[in-house]
C-alpha cells in the first residue's frame, strides 16, 4: 500500500487572476523589442548604490539578516521615499506595525498593511499595486504544499508563486529571508537562484554600524556596499563613510599600533582604522586574535614579518582589530596590517597623516592593487599626505624604512 495526497484545488480567484494576465509565447531574437531597463529610485542613495541605480519593474529582491539587524526598520525607511508600498506582515499584526512606523515619523498615507500568512490570500489581494514587501518569506503557508510553514516545499513553493505574479505583472517585490546560525539563507538553496537579486543586512548586535552587501544582482553589481546607521528613530544613511571609522582630527591617533588604511568596496574608496596590539605571551602557544579581518591572513602576514624583517613574534600575542566594526576581506589592506603589527612590536607610533594600502606576498613584496588612483585621490581629500603603497614601496622593509624616516 502506497500513501498519497489528493491535491486541493486553487483558488478561482487567484486563479482568473492569472489567467487575466496575457501569457507569453516562444519568440526569435529578433522578433524582440529592444527596452530600456527603466529603474525607479528607491530615495535613498546608499540603497541605489547596491541596487545598480534603483529598483526594476518585475524585480524579485530576497533581502537577507540575522534578527534584530534592522530589515523591518530600513523596508519601513523605504516606504516614506515610495508613493505606494503594499507591506505583508507574517510576523507582526498590523497595530504592531503601525506602533514602530509611528517611531520612525511615518504618516503612511501610500503605505497600505496587510497581516496575513495564506499565499493564496496574499494573492487574492494584491490589485495593481506598484511595491510589494513581504515580511517574511518563512511565515507563509499554501494548501496547494506539504508541510508547516517555513518547510522546504512551503518556502519554495509560496515563492514561486510570488514571482510568477511579479514578473506576469511587472511588480517590484522585496522578500525578507532569515538565516541560520551559520549566517546562511535559511530555506532551501534554490529561493537564491529564483530571485534577481539577494542582499545582505550585516552590523554588530552592540554597535549602531549595519552594511547593507550584494550578494547576486542581475540587474547591477554584486560588489557594492551601503552603508547605513542605526538610531532611536530609524535608519539613516552614512553618505561619507570615512570619516565615520576615522578618528575626529581625520589623521588618525597617534598611538603604536595604529594606521589609516584605504580599501574599496565596489566603485567607492573608504577609508579605514587598523589597530594592532602585541604583548609578550605567557602561554606556550601565543594567541592570535582577530577581529574584523581574515584570521589566516594574520597569520600568513605574521610569518612574513618574522622572516623578512627578523622580527621574534613567535612569543608574542597578536591582536588585530579594525575599529568601528567594519569587515574587510581585500588583500589591500595586507600593508597596513603589518605597518600596524611593527608600530606595536617597536612601541614606535607611526607618523601621522599616513595612510596605506597593498598586497604583501609571501617574500615580502608590496604588491599593487586596483584602483590606486581613487585610493589615493581619497586619501588626500581627508587630510592624509604620507601615502604608502605599492607606488612608493617595493617591499616591506622599504616602507618600514619610510615610517622611521
Amino acid at each position: 500500500m502506497q500513501e498519497f495526497r489528493i491535491a486541493k484545488g486553487k483558488k478561482a480567484s487567484f486563479g482568473n487572476k492569472i489567467a487575466s494576465i496575457e501569457s507569453s509565447k516562444p519568440l526569435k531574437l529578433k522578433e524582440i523589442n529592444s527596452q530600456e531597463t527603466n529603474r525607479i529610485s528607491s530615495g535613498m542613495e546608499e540603497l541605489d548604490r547596491v541596487l545598480g541605480g534603483g529598483f526594476v519593474n518585475g524585480s524579485v529582491i530576497l533581502l537577507a539578516g540575522e534578527p534584530g539587524v534592522g530589515k523591518s526598520t530600513l523596508l519601513l525607511e523605504l516606504s516614506k521615499h515610495l508613493p505606494s508600498v503594499f507591506y505583508i506582515s507574517g510576523e507582526e499584526s498590523v497595530g504592531q506595525v503601525k506602533l514602530r512606523a509611528e517611531r520612525l515619523g511615518i504618516t503612511g498615507d501610500g503605505l497600505t498593511l496587510f497581516s496575513e500568512t495564506n499565499a493564496d490570500n496574499i494573492l487574492d489581494n494584491l490589485n495593481n499595486q506598484n511595491f510589494i514587501i513581504v515580511d517574511s518569506i518563512q511565515t507563509l503557508w499554501s494548501e496547494d504544499f506539504e508541510g508547516s510553514p517555513g518547510s522546504v516545499s512551503q518556502v519554495r513553493g509560496c515563492s514561486q508563486k510570488l514571482l510568477e505574479f511579479a514578473k506576469k505583472t511587472q511588480t517590484t517585490m522585496i522578500l525578507v529571508g532569515h538565516v541560520t546560525k551559520e549566517g546562511a539563507i535559511a530555506g532551501p538553496m534554490v529561493l537564491s537562484h529564483m530571485v534577481d537579486a539577494v542582499f545582505f543586512l550585516e552590523g554588530e548586535r552592540f554597535a549602531d554600524l549595519r552594511l547593507l552587501r550584494g550578494i547576486k544582482n542581475r540587474f547591477g553589481p554584486t560588489d557594492e556596499t551601503g552603508v547605513f546607521r542605526m538610531g532611536e528613530k530609524g535608519m539613516f544613511e552614512v553618505k561619507n563613510p570615512s570619516e565615520l571609522f576615522l578618528e575626529q582630527d581625520g589623521v588618525g591617533s597617534k598611538e603604536p599600533g595604529n594606521i589609516t588604511v584605504c580599501t574599496m568596496e565596489g566603485t567607492r574608496p573608504m577609508l579605514l582604522e587598523i589597530q594592532a596590539l602585541v604583548t609578550q605571551s605567557a602561554l606556550a602557544v601565543p594567541r592570535r586574535v582577530v577581529s574584523g579581518v581574515d584570521y589566516n591572513r594574520v597569520l600568513l602576514l605574521s610569518a612574513v614579518l618574522q622572516k623578512t624583517l627578523g622580527l621574534p613574534l613567535y612569543n608574542q600575542d597578536i591582536f588585530v582589530k579594525v575599529a568601528g566594526g567594519f569587515k574587510v576581506n581585500e588583500p589591500a589592506i595586507d600593508l597596513g596590517i603589518c605597518l600596524a603589527i611593527i608600530s606595536s612590536f617597536k612601541n614606535k607610533p607611526i607618523p601621522s597623516k599616513t595612510c596605506a594600502f597593498g598586497e604583501v606576498g609571501l617574500l615580502g613584496e608590496i604588491r599593487r592593487v586596483g584602483g590606486e588612483e581613487k585610493r589615493t585621490k581619497e586619501a588626500k581629500k581627508l587630510g592624509f599626505d604620507n601615502i604608502l603603497s605599492p607606488s612608493t614601496a617595493k617591499t616591506l622593509k622599504e616602507a618600514d624604512k619610510k615610517i622611521k624616516s
